[in-house]
């Protein structure tokens, strides 16, 4: 295929041996626009003097690109403004920073001067697309200003998209599966909201099970927690850390998916399950508002473990088990991704900067 484009990454995440997870959404938009012909090249740093270091070695052996791609606004949006200063480079920004969102608060406690930086990133940029219309309005109503606003979507990869099957007890009985994916931050993930609701729900009946899959900061803090609660252990099932297509097997054998996040910025998980056909019951954060989820309220999922003991118990028998999954098949996709980014690219080149 012709390149037709080339596209410069900045990025403070993407995977690497040390982490293979960090960063995994950027990657696949990588992937995603290189399917459609685009030639990318990725800095990934934390730091601008790395920035200038990567992008000087970088320069040497391919030129300037025609687009820069800024994946959040850190410090790397220096090299974006300086190259569109310099050589007229026009930069898109696509936006995942959850310190935006007023639940988190990261961007307000900043200096003026550091939020003067970000506030000057955005308004230069050709377009700022986070990646849920929850950030994209905690962005505006921090006072950050764009010459134009639009949303993207994360990708979901094709394993997802499969054939759910039942769990079966050995009498034959259905045994209802709730599925929770998780960091294990509990800052974030209200991980701990989600038990109380589990140990309430037990007390009422025991044909279902919480199966938590993931780790993190607070795993072996929230495990305690739910020592302490003495949830029946046949409740429960904890996996620990899976890779996506082992994650994917899972939702095909679940029910149901439960997220009790106190705020995402976009949440992988719900379009995972969207595209596996599940359904989903979560609280009112990233996408979730998008899908054709059962919505439990903030307040109940971090405050009133009873009522959300009966949210848990509407999404595993009081609705139908399977839901159609071809429309966020498509909108998740690699290929209608890869196209909307390169869509944009064209636009900046067509644009007066």
């Amino acid at each position: 295929m012709e390149v037709s484009v080339k596209v410069l990454f900045l990025t403070p995440w993407y995977p690497s041996e040390k982490d293979a997870m960090s960063g995994l959404f950027v990657q696949k938009h990588v992937e995603a626009v290189r399917a459609q012909g685009v030639d990318v090249r990725v800095i990934c740093s934390q730091g601008w003097r790395d920035t200038w270091r990567q992008w000087k070695t970088l320069q040497r052996s391919w030129g300037l690109p025609d687009v820069v791609q800024l994946n959040v606004i850190q410090k790397q949006g220096a090299l974006a403004l300086w190259l569109k200063e310099h050589y007229h480079i026009p930069y898109i920004i696509i936006e995942h920073w959850s310190g935006f969102l007023p639940q988190n608060g990261q961007y307000k406690r900043m200096s003026a001067l550091k939020q003067s930086f970000v506030q000057r990133v955005c308004r230069e940029a050709e377009q700022v697309l986070p990646v849920s219309r929850p950030l994209l309005e905690a962005m505006q109503q921090a006072g950050l200003q764009a010459k134009k606003w639009g949303l993207i979507d994360n990708v979901v990869d094709d394993f997802f998209c499969g054939q759910k099957t039942a769990s079966l007890k050995d009498n034959g009985q259905r045994t209802k599966t709730l599925l929770h994916v998780s960091c294990f931050d509990e800052r974030a993930k209200n991980v701990k909201g989600l038990l109380r609701a589990a140990k309430m729900l037990s007390e009422k009946r025991q044909d279902w099970k919480l199966v938590l899959v993931g780790t993190g900061v607070d795993y072996q803090e929230v495990r305690n927690f739910a020592t302490n609660l003495n949830i029946p252990e046949k409740v429960l099932e904890w996996t620990g850390e899976l890779t996506p297509e082992q994650v994917a097997e899972r939702m095909h054998h679940a029910d149901a998916l439960v997220l009790s996040s106190r705020y995402e910025t976009y949440g992988v998980v719900l379009a995972e399950a969207a595209v596996a056909g599940l359904p989903i019951l979560s609280t009112p954060v990233g996408i979730a508002q998008d899908l054709d989820a059962l919505i439990v309220p903030q307040e109940i999922a971090q405050h009133k473990a009873g009522t959300f003991a009966q949210f848990m118990e509407t999404i595993l028998w009081n609705q139908e088990s399977e839901v159609r999954n071809q429309e966020s098949t498509e909108r998740f996709s690699a290929e209608a991704i890869g196209k909307k980014l390169k869509v944009v690219y064209d636009s900046c080149l067509h644009s007066d900067i």
